[in-house]
This record gives structure tokens, C-alpha cells and sequence, in this order.
């Protein structure tokens, strides 16, 4: 049975810049005030011309299409990872095998938050080991900036977020010990609550009789309506941050180790630790549960925040762009996200 391989990386991100002080024109913050809670500096957000989560994710496909050494043509299967979708529906794929006049091949959107990127890869690796497809497109693409609650209620979720694109082409190879390891997935939707966007949604349908018994139709009528959405900030992001913290800090060490067991290895085996750059005291406080060095782990929350579904991919990309992967590496990416979900993939370069 073959093994995946990244055959190609490119990433994207908008050239408006962001920075903390930016936001005090529409927030009571301080550049202070962010980059100690989240170490973030500086975010990326899509121009007003036009740009989109697809056309961002394009241009990052294009750069990895062609580090592969291939064509859009040869393309056989995509995968779109993203919760800032272009439209509810028809998903991203769609949209990005159109604007990249990709042959009628599948795509598949993954609606898995932060952890989109590495549920993706993991799907991507099944095909590719089956033999199914030979040039898989992965994408991790996010435009938040059109989505955040920039006044002083919504600060302590928009000042972390950013827009950009990653993107991988996977093939396979039947050289001994390289590529994709192993990956390992998680969910536990007991707390999905702590970190959601509940509008738009049908979840005001599933109301249960005895639930509504006491409201008259106009209250029922309210539940609705969008309005009422709107002045109850229904239409925003909502997070438990501490909360958030909590479990992320226990997920993440414990997901990298089941990857690490899985094949035999040691944190100390481990070359690059890429994790989604959901904030750095997480990143940090990971990296000393590890007993990792700073050289060992990869963080850029700092340029781009918290860019979800395209912070692994982007972070991927740009550390191999260094010269901080090379061949033979030990690379493991780990996510944590909304849902929650969770989850790792064990690379050798």
C-alpha cells in the first residue's frame, strides 16, 4: 500500500495588514491587552475588491498545484476545508474547481472549524492509500473579516482572527518511511456550545413542545426573526475562552502523543511541531507539556492571528519556505477547534 506525500505547498494572505492598534478605532483594547492574552500583533483581512475564502484559496491552490509539478488538469479530487464558506451553499469546492476550469472531478467541503485542515489531510490519505486518487488538492481557506463583532462586546473573539489560504497537494509514494504516518481524529460535542456561531441556522425548529408551551405566537414568532438575531448578537461568533483554554491545553498534548505512540516515537523524536495558531499561550503552554524546545515548534499567530481551518497550512507552508523542514523530518500537526474537535497528523518529510 502506498503512503501520502506532500507533493506541493502554497499559501496566501491578503497584503491588509491589521494591527492591534488598528482596532481601537472600533473597541475599547490595547495593543497590550491582545498580545498578552494572545500574543497576536497583526492580522491579514481580505480587500474589499472582491476577494473571497475561494479566491484566496486559488491562489494559494496555484502555488501548490505548481510546486507539485503538475497542472490543474491533473487534479482528480478536492477537499475544502473552511467555515467561512463564499455562500451556505453550494460549498467552496465547487466554486474553486470552476474559477480553476478543473475537470468535473469531486469536491469535498469539511466543515470541521480549526480542525478542518487535519480532518481533510486525514480523508485525503485514505484515498490516496486506496489507490482511489493520485493528485488530491487540500484546502484550508478563511475570510473571518467579513463576520466579526468589531465593537467593544464582541473584542475578546475579533481581535484574534485573521483571513488567509493554504493549500497542499497530496500524492503517493512507495518510498519506505516518508509521508503521512498516521493521523487520529476526535470529537466530544458534549460542550459545543462554548464555541459557536448559532445563526444562520435551523436550530430555532427544534424547539421542543414543552419548551414553547408558555410563549404566545408573537414570542414564538420572535424567535425567528432575524432581528431579533441581530440585537442579541445571535449572528456573531460566541466563545468560552477559559473554558476553551481548558480543554485545548488537555487535547492538544494528549492527541500528539497518540500519535507518537502509534509509531513508536518520542516528543523528543519530533523535528517541527506545527499546531493551529489558535493562540500562543496555548502553543506555549503545549510546547512546555512536550518538554519541546523553541526550535521544535513553529508558531506566526503573531503576523496572522487565528486564521482557523488555514493556520496549519499557512504555517506549513511558511516554515518549509525557511529551510525549517527538510527531507527526513519528523513533522506532526496538531488542531483544536469548535465542535469540539481535535485532532493530529504525524509526517515524515
Amino acid at each position: 500500500m502506498p503512503q501520502t506525500k506532500i507533493a506541493g505547498l502554497g499559501y496566501y494572505v491578503p497584503d491588509n495588514v491589521i494591527t492591534n492598534n488598528d482596532l481601537l478605532k472600533y473597541m475599547d483594547t490595547s495593543d497590550e491587552w491582545i498580545i498578552e492574552r494572545t500574543g497576536i500583533k497583526e492580522r491579514r483581512y481580505a480587500n474589499r475588491t472582491g476577494e473571497t475564502t475561494t479566491t484566496m484559496g486559488v491562489k494559494a491552490a496555484t502555488i501548490a498545484i505548481e510546486r507539485a509539478g503538475i497542472t490543474a488538469q491533473d487534479v482528480d479530487f478536492i477537499i475544502f476545508a473552511t467555515l467561512s464558506p463564499d455562500y451556505y451553499f453550494p460549498g467552496c469546492g465547487v466554486l474553486l474547481q470552476r474559477a480553476m476550469h478543473m475537470k468535473e472531478i469531486g469536491a469535498l467541503d469539511v466543515r470541521n472549524q480549526c480542525s478542518g485542515f487535519v480532518y481533510a489531510l486525514s480523508i485525503a490519505d485514505q484515498f490516496i492509500k486506496t489507490g482511489m486518487y493520485k493528485n488530491i488538492l487540500v484546502v484550508g481557506s478563511e475570510k473571518h473579516s467579513f463576520g466579526l463583532d468589531f465593537s467593544t462586546r464582541g473584542r475578546n473573539i475579533s481581535v484574534i482572527f485573521g483571513d488567509g489560504a493554504g493549500a497542499v497537494v497530496l500524492q503517493p509514494t512507495s518510498e519506505a518511511g516518508q509521508g503521512i504516518l498516521s493521523t487520529h481524529l476526535h470529537s466530544d460535542g458534549q460542550s459545543a456550545e462554548l464555541l459557536a456561531m448559532f445563526n444562520p441556522g435551523t436550530h430555532g425548529n427544534h424547539w421542543h413542545e414543552e419548551a414553547v408551551a408558555d410563549f404566545d405566537e408573537a414570542e414564538i414568532g420572535q424567535m425567528f426573526m432575524s432581528h431579533n438575531m441581530i440585537d442579541n448578537a445571535q449572528n456573531f461568533p460566541t466563545m468560552d475562552g477559559p473554558s476553551v483554554f481548558k480543554k485545548a491545553v488537555v487535547k492538544f498534548p494528549e492527541v500528539i502523543k497518540e500519535a507518537l505512540s502509534a509509531n513508536g516515537l518520542q516528543s523528543t523524536d519530533i523535528n517541527l511541531l506545527i499546531p493551529h495558531q489558535a493562540n500562543l499561550r496555548i502553543a506555549q503552554f503545549v510546547q512546555h507539556q512536550l518538554k519541546l524546545s523553541d526550535e521544535q515548534v513553529f508558531n506566526n499567530i503573531e503576523k496572522y492571528g487565528n486564521t482557523t481551518a488555514a493556520s496549519i497550512p499557512i504555517a506549513l507552508c511558511e516554515a518549509w519556505e525557511q529551510g525549517k523542514i527538510k527531507k527526513g523530518d519528523l513533522v506532526c500537526l496538531a488542531a483544536f477547534g469548535s465542535g469540539f474537535t481535535w485532532g493530529s497528523a504525524l509526517i515524515r518529510w
